[in-house]
């Protein structure tokens, strides 16, 4: 699936180290030293 620029979308993510996050948590999506999406943690699934 492709998003652009404007879209919101819902993802599911599995991290590949551990790092502590609550819900709220700002984070952003970084490829090739670009920042390439951004969002806010909603709900952790443990």
């Amino acid at each position: 699936e492709m998003v652009m620029p404007g879209d919101n979308i819902a993802m599911k993510v599995e991290l590949i180290a551990p790092i502590a996050m609550d819900d709220g948590l700002r984070f952003a999506i970084r490829e090739g030293g670009r920042t390439v999406g951004a969002g806010v943690v909603a709900s952790i699934i443990e």
